[in-house]
């Protein structure tokens, strides 16, 4: 056995959520010494043991490795998105801040390089000339294609966050799947398009043409659709919480399931809307609204 500090010996066995470490007293104290594991032995504090006398930690022992090859050498290992952030969340806890800097920085990078437009507007333009416009699962974030024609364009399963559509021709385009946070539609033509499952978290659709579009399942948190038409538009199960609907022509559109909790549908033409099992709780605001032949049955209000 070595010689001990802080009354340790200089070489500290640990178990971490039943995973079994070794490691030296001044590994753990010697980087950061503001860090919760040089605070557990610098002698102080009373330390948890298993039933066999080592040091126990009640955290998931599987990153434990790259907390000490941090301490040992100040190395980041190259993870995966979703491992960094189990990393981030283990570095955090041990308060190694060094480490949770270095972590951040990495996420923030990856971040940037993930929303940067994988094609410029100018190479749009010429693609566009094809016959078929397939963008599937293309990254347009950020990108201005506002005033272009790209009706019939496939857009599922793309990064389309921030993108302006503004003013486009997008008859009948494809955006089932797609993340399309705070894009903006204001007065496009989007009659017919397919928005199943995507995402459009906070967009702007205020103006836009949606005759007979189908946005099923859409996530349409916070979204406007001011004085936009959606006449015959499929929302089965859509999530307009928030959403300003104000002046919207909603005339024969089925909304059957679709949650409406806190939106704005004053001055809408709701006349016959199949509004069955829908959520309008929390003060949907109906001032002015035609709810003539609308189906209300099941509405929870």
């Amino acid at each position: 056995m070595g010689s001990e500090e802080n009354g340790f010996p200089s070489v500290i066995e640990l178990n971490i959520g039943g995973m079994f470490f070794a490691t030296t007293i001044d590994t753990l104290t010697r980087r950061d010494s503001d860090s919760m594991l040089a605070a557990m032995f610098s002698g102080r504090h009373h330390l948890c043991r298993d039933s066999k006398g080592v040091i126990f930690i009640d955290r998931d022992g599987t990153h434990f490795r790259h907390i000490l090859n941090w301490l040992r050498f100040g190395a980041v290992p190259i993870l995966d998105m979703a491992a960094y952030q189990e990393l981030l969340r283990e570095a955090e806890y041990y308060q190694l801040i060094g480490l949770m800097e270095r972590i951040n920085s990495l996420l923030n990078k990856r971040d940037d390089d993930e929303d940067k437009p994988e094609m410029t507007r100018k190479e749009i333009l010429k693609f566009i000339q094809s016959e078929h416009i397939r963008l599937r699962g293309v990254n347009l974030s950020g990108q201005d294609l506002s005033k272009l024609h790209l009706a019939h364009a496939d857009f599922s399963c793309a990064r389309l966050i921030n993108t302006f559509f503004s003013r486009a021709n997008l008859k009948s385009a494809n955006f089932s799947f797609a993340e399309a946070d705070g894009s903006n539609f204001h007065n496009a033509i989007l009659r017919e398009c397919v928005f199943t499952r995507a995402s459009l978290r906070g967009a702007m659709l205020a103006g836009a043409n949606l005759q007979s579009a189908s946005l099923q399942d859409a996530c349409l948190v916070s979204c406007s659709f001011c004085e936009a038409n959606l006449q015959s538009a499929h929302l089965q199960g859509a999530d307009l919480t928030h959403a300003n609907l104000s002046g919207a022509n909603l005339e024969g559109a089925n909304l059957k399931g679709a949650t409406l909790v806190g939106a704005n549908l004053s001055r809408a033409n709701l006349q016959r809307v199949y509004l069955r099992e829908a959520n309008l709780k929390d003060s949907v605001n109906l001032e002015g609204a035609n709810l003539e032949g609308a189906n209300l049955q099941n509405v929870n209000r």
